[in-house]
């Protein structure tokens, strides 16, 4: 997974993530109303330690997880173990901020070069005789 090979500098510090315990949702027997195994990941954005450019690109991100005020919260009920649970949402907490930290290439506009536009033209001359050759049969 891409979240693993974080660096140092993007690493979650354990000061700036506050997990709660919450009681998961559906069905689970009898343990269910007694346990409360699923996790509530909480990390403030603006409060953390990152850099500025990547902040700004994990606010930008439109990710619904993302609150209005900055904070991503990351609900993990998949495994019926609160640690578990917790490791999950921090792996998707990672897998989130190296989403944000990968700066897109920039694309530059380049000419074609004039080998391909006669390749092209050529293309385009051969399909029209191709068609032009259609329906002449005579007997039309």
């Amino acid at each position: 997974m891409l979240a693993s090979h974080l660096p140092p500098a993007l690493e979650p510090l354990d000061e700036e993530l506050d997990f709660s315990a919450i009681r998961a949702q559906g069905a689970g027997g009898q343990n269910v109303n007694k346990v409360s195994n699923a996790v509530h990941l909480r990390f403030d954005i603006a409060a953390s330690h990152l850099p500025e450019a990547v902040k700004a690109r994990l606010l930008a991100l439109g990710d619904q997880r993302i609150s209005a005020d900055g904070v991503v919260v990351i609900k993990a009920q998949a495994h019926r173990s609160l640690p578990l649970n917790r490791a999950d949402a921090l792996d998707r907490l990672r897998t989130l901020i190296a989403e944000a930290a990968h700066v897109p290439k920039v694309r530059r506009a380049t000419k074609p070069t004039r080998a391909s536009q006669r390749r092209r033209v050529e293309g385009k001359l051969q399909r029209g005789q191709v068609k032009a050759l259609r329906g002449k049969s005579g007997f039309d």
